[in-house]
C-alpha cells in the first residue's frame, strides 16, 4: 500500500511540476519497500518512464513542450544517464548529494525572484552547447539518484533561456522519457533495477499525473514559480537529511 501510494504521490508531482517523482519515489521504496538504496535509485529511474509518458501527452496537449529545447538536452541526458548508472556502483553518494541539494537551493532562492516570461530567448550555437551540458549533468544525476532531472532542467529553462515556467515543465518531461529508458536498459545489466516494483509504482502513478498536468496548465506564472521554488527547497532538505542518515548508519560503532 505505501508503494502504491508513493507512486499516486510522484504522478501527481510529476503532473505539476514535470519532474519524474522520483523524489517520492526513492524513499518510499527505501524506507517501506526494504530495497537497497542503489537498487531503489535504478527501479525509481524505471518507475518515472510510464509516469513521464501520462504527464508528457497532458503538457502536449496544451502545446507546452518545446521539442527544439527537449533535443538538445535530450542529447546530453542520454550521455548522461550512461555515465550516471555506471557511476552508481562506485561513486560516493554524499559528495553528490549535498553538491546536488546547493544547487537546488540556489536554484530555490532564484526562483522566488523571478518575474513571469513571455517565452525563450532565440536558440544559438553557444545556448544549444549551454543545454547539451546541462542535459549531461541532468542525465548524470537521473542515473545516480533514480530522479528525472527535472528539478534542474526547469529552473535552467526559466532562469537562462527566460521559458515560461509551464513550458519549461512539458520539455523536461520530454527529454526525461529516453533518459529513464537508457538509465534503465544500463541498470538492469548490472542487475540495479528492481522491475517489477517499477512496473507498480509507475502504473500507480499514470492517473495522479494526469491530474496534476491538467492543473499545472491552469496555474499562473507566479504562484507556479513559488511552488517549484518551495519543491526545490523540500527535495534538498531531503537529500540533506537522506545523507546525513546514511552517513550514520554506516558510521563504526564504539
Amino acid at each position: 500500500m505505501s508503494i502504491l501510494l508513493g507512486g499516486l504521490g510522484a504522478g501527481f508531482l510529476s503532473g505539476v511540476f514535470g519532474v519524474g517523482g522520483g523524489i517520492l519515489i526513492v524513499p518510499a521504496l527505501v524506507f517501506f519497500a526494504k530495497i537497497d538504496q542503489r537498487r531503489a535509485h535504478g527501479t525509481s529511474l524505471a518507475a518515472v518512464l510510464p509516469i513521464s509518458l501520462a504527464s508528457l501527452i497532458t503538457y502536449w496537449s496544451h502545446e507546452h513542450v518545446d521539442w527544439s529545447v527537449a533535443l538538445w538536452l535530450a542529447i546530453g541526458a542520454v550521455g548522461g544517464a550512461l555515465l550516471g548508472t555506471k557511476l552508481l556502483r562506485i561513486v560516493r553518494h554524499d559528495v553528490l548529494g549535498y553538491g546536488f541539494a546547493t544547487v537546488l537551493l540556489v536554484s530555490a532562492i532564484r526562483l522566488y525572484w523571478t518575474t513571469s516570461s513571455d517565452g525563450r530567448t532565440d536558440l544559438t550555437v553557444v545556448t544549444a552547447v549551454a543545454l547539451i551540458v546541462i542535459g549531461v549533468v541532468t542525465g548524470t544525476l537521473a542515473g545516480l539518484l533514480g530522479v528525472g532531472g527535472g528539478v534542474i532542467m526547469i529552473p535552467a529553462m526559466v532562469l537562462l533561456l527566460g521559458e515560461t515556467n509551464v513550458m519549461a515543465k512539458g520539455t523536461s518531461l520530454a527529454v526525461i522519457i529516453p533518459t529513464s529508458v537508457t538509465g534503465t536498459i544500463r541498470n538492469r545489466k548490472t542487475a540495479n533495477v528492481d522491475i517489477k516494483a517499477a512496473v507498480v509504482v509507475g502504473l500507480s502513478g499514470v492517473v495522479s499525473a494526469v491530474v496534476g498536468g491538467l492543473l499545472a496548465a491552469k496555474m499562473s506564472e507566479s504562484l507556479s514559480n513559488a511552488l517549484f521554488a518551495s519543491l526545490l527547497l523540500a527535495v534538498a532538505a531531503q537529500t540533506v537529511y537522506r545523507e546525513r542518515r546514511v552517513r550514520s548508519s554506516n558510521a563504526p560503532t564504539q
